[in-house]
């Protein structure tokens, strides 16, 4: 444990040594304290990320280069193992891609040999990091791993062709020989934008990635962050905010699609039945979490937002103590 975080886990054990009260919001920090990824984590990331952008962008075919996922739009719910990278290419190089056919292929594939070239971990002319590229079985995107590519939790960086169109870009769909129209960037200013308006926008994602993720069923991180968009408040507390985002969820279609318009359902295969289920359990409990705190019941109000939010949010003693000793809240911007 560093210095720095022992002075600040004493001097909140001393606060409560003097009598602090501690409730619901300080059990909120330690659960964002838990479901945020680690400062260092994220700060080795971008620095992949950015080795990466370095690179690439240095090959003569290459117009721009950027980041297009939840580490870009700071909503990666921790542990943070992968980076999103769209490669623009200059279209007088490769006048064919766009058209149906081989064409996809052969982009994701050139992505392969710049990575190789520029990166590769034994020959890399611009840095040895890459220790092995997949593109076998890859639909949009190169795979390249920077660590061992037989650990699960090998961290990795999606390199994705594009050409710039006026309406977003075209991205390979190689199993189907062809190129679909995409608009990232459409996310990631909404999100942005919902972030300047209420600054807890991108934490509270996270939480209800993490609340995703503890249900026995699947649910795609980015159906929870599009759900956000259209259902968390702009304002208030964090527990009234997610108060109404559950309660305005639950009346959700459920019919989830890209919000750019372009691409239809995030999740196909998505159980929208069970979705509903838990959006409407989480709605009574985490209603009743908010009139427990009215009423200055803190141990039941925090106990009913553990049985939504899971284990991690630590619940009050009837005394007024928390069970669990508070840890230290970590700022941690996450693209």
């Amino acid at each position: 444990m560093s210095d720095s975080e022992s002075m600040i886990r004493g001097a909140a054990l001393g606060a409560r040594k003097g009598g602090v009260k501690m409730g619901v919001s300080t059990s909120f920090d330690e659960l964002q304290a838990d479901v945020d990824a680690d400062v260092a984590v994220v700060k080795l990331a971008r620095e992949r990320r950015d080795a990466f952008k370095a690179a690439l962008d240095s090959a003569p075919d290459v117009i721009s280069v950027w980041g297009s996922g939840s580490l870009r739009r700071s909503t990666q719910l921790q542990p943070v193992h992968d980076v999103d990278l769209v490669v623009e290419f200059d279209p007088q190089f490769y006048p064919d891609w766009g058209e149906e056919g081989a064409s996809s292929s052969d982009a994701i594939e050139r992505c392969r040999e710049l990575v190789t070239e520029l990166l590769g971990v034994t020959a890399g002319t611009h840095e040895r990091l890459v220790r092995q590229v997949n593109t076998a079985n890859r639909n949009r995107a190169a795979k390249c791993f920077i660590d061992d590519p037989d650990d699960p939790d090998a961290f990795t960086v999606d390199v994705m062709p594009a050409l710039r169109q006026r309406d977003g870009i075209l991205i390979p769909f190689k199993s189907e020989a062809r190129w679909t129209l995409a608009d990232p960037e459409y996310l990631i200013n909404r999100v942005s934008e919902r972030q300047t308006a209420w600054n807890r926008f991108r934490p509270m994602v996270r939480v209800l990635k993490y609340w995703a993720r503890q249900q026995p069923f699947k649910v795609k991180s980015l159906v929870m962050e599009v759900l956000a968009l259209e259902c968390l408040p702009d304002s208030g507390n964090r527990a009234a905010a997610l108060s109404g985002f559950f309660a305005a969820a639950s009346r959700h279609s459920l019919s989830v699609v890209d919000p750019a318009g372009l691409s239809g359902a995030i999740q196909p295969s998505l159980d929208s039945a069970a979705l509903r289920r838990a959006l409407e359990d989480a709605a009574l409990s985490a209603a009743s979490a908010l009139r427990a705190a009215a009423d200055g019941n803190q141990a039941e109000a925090t106990r009913l937002w553990r049985s939504v939010l899971g284990p991690a949010f630590p619940v009050v003693a009837a005394t007024g103590g928390a069970a669990t000793g508070p840890r230290q809240v970590k700022d941690s911007p996450q693209g």
